[in-house]
């Protein structure tokens, strides 16, 4: 038999869920570039947040069908002291609804008012991420220091709260014990009624006979009036029971060159990048954990804000962020309880001695910890690092590489080293 399911549920300011989304849907390639173009104005810690999206009305807009004037009419117009009977009156000007203008219609009568609507925090993270995926994906399970509980259901008991009563599973119980009490007697009682039907039809039987007969089925009738209709033994209460969650963790290392050849446009472009990465991986992962490491000469564990914006100057020592970042995963997250991810962007100007050391760091102590490692040169030329990260990414499928050198290239060069068909 053919159902339809209709979805009736209201979705804030009476609202339906299945016009929204079917709203959605429409207009799905407006909504992923608005969605793109808010990224880029966030911290990494408050992009995981709802967005108003702003639709030009000229993409929303709809045919509509307007009366406009015409034909004959008859109107009374009150305190008219300019028009008498007969006079004929001017079309207005404007288009229909009398020549009158709304907040922010144009002269020629036409609006350019914007449509602007709000999504939720799961709706900007599916249509920022709904094509892509982590490429090798792992979790590692781990019960946090203070575990998490979640109740779920558990079958059902013979006794509980009066909150948690089934009353169907109840029901049921009585039905089939009362069936099961009274079985015999009533199929010894519908004998007995068939026994005094044909004893009534025969004359010849003893009044005594049937005076006895009549007196056994009421015993009967008796004895299943007795029966409870429900009893204590039947109540059925909803079982719950606490399990603890597991939760699945991941660590972020954002390393970035800050010296004097990073000026703030390529910082920019780092920045849009791993706001990206932070926000792909709180798709996949309960926990994240963010660490900034900036380096020139020397590297530094330093926080969001002078992460962007402090100013350095000097030469540039690569391998001194990678020494850094395995320190802090030796003391802070170990493999087997952390999923470890690291991003480097840099303009690939680097020490020619220290560029062998970068690899040697990589390939001996990172990325055999690391699920994935992704480089992202913010500059065009290919400097004698990248030259070495590309020996590394020829062996190790979980390390990739990337050149941008504009903030438009950013998203298609994130594509490219998260897209679908990297999953392993």
């Amino acid at each position: 038999m053919l159902q339809q399911v209709i979805d009736r549920r209201l979705s804030g300011k009476n609202k339906s869920i299945g016009n929204r989304e079917r709203f959605l849907r429409r207009y799905r390639k407006q909504i992923r570039e608005a969605v793109r173009q808010a990224v880029s104005g966030r911290s990494i810690h408050d992009i995981q947040q709802g967005e108003d999206i702003t639709l030009p009305r000229r993409d929303v807009s709809e045919p509509v069908f307007g009366h406009g004037p015409g034909g004959s009419q008859e109107r009374v117009y009150p305190g008219n002291k300019d028009y008498v009977r007969g006079d004929h009156i001017a079309r207005p000007k404007g288009g229909s609804g009398g020549g009158g203008q709304g907040p922010g219609a144009g002269q020629d009568g036409s609006s350019e008012d914007d449509f602007e609507f709000r999504i939720t925090r799961e709706e900007f993270m599916q249509y920022f991420f709904d094509d892509l995926a982590l490429p090798h994906l792992l979790r590692t399970q781990l019960l946090p220091d203070v575990p998490e509980w979640k109740t779920h259901r558990a079958g059902f008991v013979s006794e509980g709260t009066p909150t948690n009563l089934h009353v169907v599973r109840s029901m049921r119980k009585a039905l089939s014990r009362r069936i099961a009490m009274g079985g015999d007697a009533r199929r010894q009682l519908r004998k007995l009624e068939l026994l005094l039907a044909t004893m009534l039809h025969d004359a010849s039987t003893p009044r005594s006979e049937i005076l006895a007969l009549n007196a056994e089925i009421e015993a009967l009738r008796h004895r299943l009036l007795k029966i409870p209709f429900l009893d204590p033994f039947d109540l059925r209460y909803r079982n719950r029971v606490k399990t603890p969650l597991p939760a699945s963790k991941a660590v972020m290392f954002c390393l970035m060159d800050v010296s004097g050849s990073m000026n703030e446009a390529r910082k920019d472009l780092a920045k849009r990048f791993f706001i990206l990465l932070y926000l792909f991986l709180m798709r996949h992962y309960e926990k994240t954990d963010v660490i900034f490491i900036r380096h020139h000469t020397q590297a530094t564990e330093v926080s969001e804000d002078e992460f962007f914006h402090s100013t350095e100057s000097g030469g540039t020592v690569a391998s001194s962020a990678l020494t850094l970042m395995h320190q802090i995963i030796q003391e802070r997250y170990p493999s087997n309880e952390w999923n470890i991810y690291g991003a480097q962007a840099s303009d690939g100007d680097n020490w020619l001695q220290d560029s062998s050391k970068c690899r040697a760091l990589l390939v001996e102590k990172l990325l055999p910890v690391s699920r994935y490692f992704a480089y992202l040169q913010v500059a065009e030329e290919s400097q004698n690092l990248w030259e070495e990260y590309a020996l590394v990414r020829k062996s190790h499928a979980h390390f990739a590489m990337q050149k941008v050198t504009d903030p438009s290239g950013i998203y298609p060069v994130f594509r490219e080293l998260f897209k679908k068909g990297q999953t392993a």
